[in-house]
């Protein structure tokens, strides 16, 4: 197996040091309800899982919630509410997601908030070592002690200065140095330190985490591509610093980029294509086809005429799947298996695995009409897809029928203004007419969402 590592730039050879293959991912910062970049890293990432585990390995996976940040604390600010309660309800509503998209569960899902223990332990071992010092109960990393900082972007000090987001200190010794623990700021969620109180820098977290859970010894990290600069290159940083060890990860691995017109989808952009919203128009399979079919390391173009024709493709697998099989001899379904290992084994080759089941499926449809035995056929059609996370289901015609959101989202409007107007009865009535036609809905203040009922 071989997979392109971004720390040397070079294809090598996947190694883990045993049968656990350790697995960190950086997940969200849940300022706001997930778009489909996020679903596209999390959809990638449970693709290679899922290929450790079908090659014998047992994969150790944690992923990340960033829960407090400057974004989370003007967000919470904005609505009113605390900033945990804010992080509750979105990471509530992306696992609900990931759980939609046949995102299999991470092994444990740390929270900043909730490690400050680890990360004041790590930061005291950087200062100790010289790595980093305290200025005002603010707490920074010498850029400068570190010989070989910059090595996962290529880029020089210099010209990383030039694109990262720098935070404004003019006392601070270098301005490239980088935060590691913020002092407490009126309105801010706090906790107490050697330092005074405050709260953690942005990329301490993820080294804190990273060696908790996983230790010196971490087969893959992954992310994003914009994840690169700054923050997996800070966290290379203070965890090679405080450790020792290198490297921090024998694999770095990340996604490209999803965008949607000329712009990376980005919230700060505001070009999002929420995750709730796209699954209310696609099915998993569909969005999975449509992230599965580029190579994961290739940028992305969101377009939803392209997202629509992957059920065509889609209707092709599930034939082959669904066809009824003869009583002659059995389809021989060997070669393809291996295919499908050897464009897997070669950089996670997702579009050739594709191609494969296409062409196996095609052959299970010629051998139906030949009376042979397909079943075996299948079987391996289905395990295939299943390690690419597809569950090959028809979909319902309520799921398909797009002609009929609009419709929904009228009668949801038209119940909004029952229960303005505290008319309940006929506002209770709406949402149970609906449910019987299949979709439910969730009410979150004055916000509504829905979805199809998958059980129905």
């Amino acid at each position: 197996m071989k997979i392109y590592n971004t720390l040397t730039r070079n294809i090598e050879e996947f190694k883990p040091s045993g049968n656990v293959v350790n697995m960190y991912v950086c997940g969200i910062t849940p300022y706001s309800q997930s778009h489909l970049g996020h679903a596209m890293c999390a959809i990638v990432f449970d693709v290679i899982r899922r290929y450790l585990e079908f090659s014998g390995y047992e994969v150790n996976y944690i992923q990340n919630f960033t829960d407090i940040d400057d974004k989370m604390i003007i967000a919470a600010n904005k609505e009113g509410i605390e900033v945990s309660a804010l992080a509750e309800r979105n990471i509530e509503i992306y696992l609900d997601e990931l759980d939609k998209l046949n995102v299999k569960k991470a092994t444990r899902y740390p929270r900043a908030t909730e490690e400050i223990e680890s990360i004041i332990s790590l930061i005291s071992e950087l200062i100790i070592k010289d790595f980093a010092y305290e200025l005002n109960g603010d707490v920074y990393f010498r850029v400068k002690n570190d010989a070989d900082y910059g090595k996962l972007s290529r880029r020089n000090i210099d010209q990383m200065i030039a694109g990262a987001r720098l935070d404004i200190d003019e006392d601070k010794e270098y301005s490239g140095d980088f935060a590691l623990w913020k002092s407490r700021k009126p309105a801010e969620p706090f906790w107490n330190s050697p330092w005074g109180e405050g709260r953690p820098g942005w990329h301490i977290e993820c080294s804190a985490m990273a060696l908790k859970y996983l230790g010196q010894d971490i087969d893959i990290h992954g992310g994003g591509l914009d994840l690169i600069f700054p923050h997996h290159e800070n966290e290379i940083a203070q965890s090679e610093s405080a450790t020792g060890i290198v490297p921090f990860a024998q694999f770095w691995i990340h996604n490209g980029t999803l965008g949607n017109g000329i712009d990376k989808m980005s919230k700060s952009i505001g070009n999002v294509f929420t995750i709730q919203s796209a699954l209310k128009k696609y099915s998993s399979d569909t969005l999975r086809m449509f992230f599965l079919a580029s190579h994961y390391r290739s940028p992305l173009i969101f377009n939803e005429e392209i997202v629509s024709s992957q059920n065509r493709a889609l209707d092709r697998l599930r034939t082959a799947y669904n066809a009824k099989s003869g009583i002659g001899t059995d389809m021989n379904s060997t070669t393809y298996i291996e295919r499908f290992v050897d464009a897997m084994n070669e950089d996670i080759n997702t579009p050739i695995a594709l191609s494969v089941l296409f062409d196996l499926a095609k052959n299970i449809n010629k051998g139906a009409t030949e009376n042979l035995n397909i079943s075996h056929a299948q079987n391996t059609l289905l395990e295939l897809a299943s390690i690419l996370g597809l569950k090959l289901e028809h979909e319902t015609s309520s799921h398909s029928n797009l002609e009929a959101n609009p419709f929904i989202e009228l009668l949801i409007q038209l119940r909004k203004e029952f229960r303005s107007n505290k008319n309940y009865d006929k506002s209770d009535y709406v949402r149970d007419q609906l449910l019987e036609l299949g979709v439910t809905l969730e009410d979150d203040g004055a916000d509504t969402s829905w979805n199809w009922d998958s059980s129905r």
